[in-house]
This record gives C-alpha cells, sequence and structure tokens, in this order.
C-alpha cells in the first residue's frame, strides 16, 4: 500500500521548475522534497508528498484533518 503524506513547505531552493526543492515539515519531521509537480506553490504553503515527491498543493484545514487521522491510526497499534 503507497500513503502520500501532507506537509508544510518551511523552504524552497532553485529556480529551475525540474530541479526546484523544498524542505517540508511533516509534524516536525523535515525532509528535502521535489517541487517539480507543484512548480507554483510558495513557502507556507501544504503539499501531500509521496516518495520525495510533492503531488499537489493542499489546503491546511485539509492536511491538519489528515494528519491528526494518520495520528489516530497510530494510536490504534
Amino acid at each position: 500500500m503507497c500513503l502520500a503524506i501532507p506537509g508544510k513547505i518551511i523552504s524552497i531552493d532553485g529556480e529551475d521548475p525540474l530541479t526546484k526543492t523544498g524542505r517540508v515539515s511533516f509534524g516536525g519531521v523535515v525532509k528535502t522534497v521535489s517541487l517539480a509537480y507543484v512548480p507554483d506553490v510558495q513557502a507556507g504553503d501544504y503539499v501531500v508528498v509521496h516518495v520525495g515527491f510533492a503531488l499537489s498543493k493542499i489546503d491546511e484545514d485539509a492536511a491538519r484533518e489528515t494528519l491528526a487521522d494518520l495520528q489516530q491510526m497510530a494510536n490504534l497499534s
């Protein structure tokens, strides 16, 4: 099963849309991800990330709801 996780863009590096990356926070864990599929995002935006690639921009409420749902699933274990 594959899972895409929402995260908040902290900063963006690069100008070339194909090599642009961003530092994305996933509830405090910060990773560098490719922004090639979402060239118009800005720092502060929320994105859905799968295997190191931001796939789409989402609104903050949807991101927080998904993160809360994932936390609830983790607590069931």
